[in-house]
């Protein structure tokens, strides 16, 4: 193996248009014990990757590499690392590390720790053609599916599972989707298939059209009033002022849930217009492995499909931008680069 590799890295945050990320070449990463190394196969470009190199979330080391939606194939283990086999596929998510021992971890809220880690933020992540992963927070993964199709499930799928879990969508129930990326469109097909009414509220005629082909009961713009009251709702887009317009569509005792990391600034909120008949606003943090565990059971026996957009790994700049101007549908997706 080269003691060098190619990666993308954050070199100071800025609009993505003035290409804050940069390609460069950096040492092939050590596992350390516990660890394992990847070879990655693929990766999912996320908002959250774009939030990274705008400086909406201040970069936690410089020069990091982003990139936690990584389907790679295990090359080499550290001392400890023996969960996993040279030649597995594994995945690598978002959440990369917690204490295990604060009151959240203990409670099974290990999201909540706030001694808590991330691919791509604390440590570098899939923007490159080598990754390293502790093996107790990587997830085991099919083989048999193309890596390009399993790499959005890894913080696109999570995050939605989670998302959904926090919307309290009763069984048969009117969801509403705010936004329809990436993250949104693997939640309609999981809350669908589940027997829930979809209801997207988006801008942008390609993310519209691909709510249409996935069967959604309505499909209007970010602002428009759903034909009737919604039992829940999740806001995807990193809009806050999409909040007291989804409490608005809600019915009593309905739920909204904020699926985003990043959030512009929420409205005024009027009691009674808002939040009155026992309406809820609840957020959403990271996950945990569990949720995880449960998504891709789920994805097992559930028809949910990743609608990708391959991206080369020479175009990671582009693809981030395109992501920024909404230019795409669905869920972009680096490909590893070939050695």
């Amino acid at each position: 193996m080269d003691e060098q590799m190619a990666a993308w890295a954050v070199e100071r945050p800025g609009p993505i248009d003035s290409r804050p990320i940069r390609r460069v070449r950096r040492p092939v990463p050590s596992p350390a014990p516990g660890e394992v190394l990847v070879k990655v196969l693929a990766c999912g470009v996320c908002r959250t990757d774009l939030h990274l190199c705008e400086g909406d979330l201040e970069p936690r080391r410089p020069g990091v590499v982003p990139g936690h939606q990584v389907v790679g194939e295990v090359v080499d283990r550290a001392a400890g690392a023996d969960r996993f086999e040279v030649g597995d596929r594994i995945g690598i998510a978002w959440l990369r590390g917690t204490d295990g021992s604060c009151e959240f971890c203990r409670s099974g809220a290990e999201n909540l720790c706030p001694r808590s880690t991330y691919t791509g933020w604390d440590a570098d992540g899939g923007f490159a053609e080598f990754a390293v992963v502790p093996q107790d927070y990587a997830y085991r993964i099919p083989a048999s599916r193309p890596p390009e199709e399993l790499a959005p499930l890894l913080c696109a799928g999570i995050i939605g599972y989670r998302s959904l879990l926090r919307s309290k969508l009763p069984p048969g129930g009117r969801l509403g989707l705010y936004g329809f990326g990436s993250s949104a469109h693997l939640t309609a097909q999981l809350a669908a298939a589940q027997g829930a009414e979809i209801f997207v509220l988006t801008r942008g005629e390609a993310n519209q059209k691909l709510a249409r082909e996935l069967g959604a009961a309505f499909v209007g713009g970010a602002q428009d009033s759903p034909p009737v009251p919604l039992d829940s709702a999740i806001v995807f887009a990193p809009a806050g002022e999409l909040v007291p317009v989804a409490l608005q569509a809600l019915k009593s005792g309905g739920t909204v849930a904020v699926a985003g990391i990043h959030l512009s600034d929420i409205p005024a909120l009027n009691y009674e217009r808002d939040l009155f008949r026992e309406r809820d606003l609840r957020s959403v943090t990271s996950n945990t492995r569990r949720d995880g565990e449960e998504l891709f059971r789920l994805a097992s026996r559930l028809p949910i499909v990743a609608h990708t957009i391959v991206v080369p790994f020479g175009e990671v700049d582009r693809a981030l931008s395109d992501l920024a101007h909404g230019r795409a549908s669905g869920s972009l997706v680096m490909m590893g680069p070939a050695r």
